[in-house]
């Protein structure tokens, strides 16, 4: 679906207009949105705006890495869009053809960032202030922001797990972990991206030169939202890494106090089995076979020589 907004030299706002009988010329901006387009729509890209073929490649095929591209009227901007679904983060392309009196949206799938700056331009009483640059850095303002909430739940996650580390199995904590690095490193891998572009467009001269020189300082805003996501990431990257060595460090712990019981046993059980195996064996000459005591002595000798073990290796300290 292509859906069209264009402002007159008089500032007046035309929407619902068909892009097949558009006059661009009688514009002074205008801002047109590929929403989902089929492949009729997505030659328009060609046919009537006449953009570059690489960068209408790079719209078509998916999963390009944030960027930006320079042409001769206009700037190529690829940006990602995360969300989450069914406790997995989906990541989504937006791609941006941005110039002095016009801007060009392309995403294949709906885009609630552009819809909401969309519907506010729509309702705007005076279009004082508003261009192609100002409705780019709304969008990528939507964006970035969006990105806040996945790693604050990523942040909660990781707390109840924190929490929770004496009550969780090892393979169900470690799956745990796990899914969270890897959500994590996608976040990442949209987040760096995303900010090297903001750091590129802020100390480009080429891109100073227009309307985003004029609000640099807003972009510069959005890039220090970027540098905190990417600390933010990288910190809880490292968060899982401290519970994953405590839950070991933990587990390693309970597994040597559990050794520790178990040759604490057999050691007490060595010398007793020692003799009860030698009157175990049946030999005909066994003179304490036929002493009157022998049996007593016998259990009277082992019951002393395990608490004497007990006693020695209590005060080697083995049960603290």
């Amino acid at each position: 679906m292509i859906n069209f907004i264009g402002i007159t030299n008089d500032n007046h706002l035309e929407k619902n207009i068909s892009i097949d009988n558009a006059v661009l010329s009688d514009y002074k901006w205008f801002w047109v949105d590929f929403s989902e387009p089929t492949d009729e729509e997505v030659k328009h890209l060609s046919d009537t705006f006449h953009f570059h073929p690489l960068a209408i490649e790079d719209c078509v095929q998916e999963f390009q890495r944030p960027k930006l591209d320079y042409y001769k009227n206009y700037t190529f901007f690829v940006t990602h869009l995360l969300k989450e679904e069914d406790e997995v983060i989906i990541k989504d392309q937006l791609d941006f053809f941005v110039g002095e009196s016009c801007i060009v949206t392309f995403h294949k799938v709906p885009s609630d960032e552009v819809l909401i700056v969309w519907n506010r331009l729509l309702a705007q009483e005076s279009l004082a202030g508003w261009d192609p640059y100002y409705i780019f850095y709304e969008i990528l303002d939507k964006i970035v922001d969006n990105y806040f909430p996945l790693i604050y739940k990523i942040e909660d996650e990781l707390e109840k797990m924190n929490d929770s580390i004496n009550k969780k199995s090892m393979n169900h904590l470690m799956n745990e972990l796990f899914e969270t690095r890897n959500m994590l490193l996608n976040l990442l891998h949209s987040v760096n991206p995303m900010r090297d572009l903001l750091y590129r467009m802020l100390n480009s001269h080429h891109l100073n030169l227009n309307r985003i020189g004029e609000r640099k300082e807003y972009f510069s805003d959005i890039y220090d939202h970027l540098l905190k996501l990417s600390d933010m990431v990288m910190t809880n990257r490292e968060v899982t890494a401290d519970i994953r060595d405590s839950y070991l460090s933990l587990n390693s712990h309970q597994t040597n106090n559990v050794m520790k019981l178990l040759t604490i046993i057999t050691s007490i059980f060595a010398p007793l089995t020692f003799i009860a195996g030698i009157y175990g064996m049946n030999f005909s000459y066994i003179p304490e076979l036929t002493w009157k005591y022998g049996y007593f002595f016998s259990l009277i000798l082992m019951a002393l020589i395990g608490l004497f073990m007990l006693l020695w290796f209590r005060r080697k300290g083995w049960f603290k």
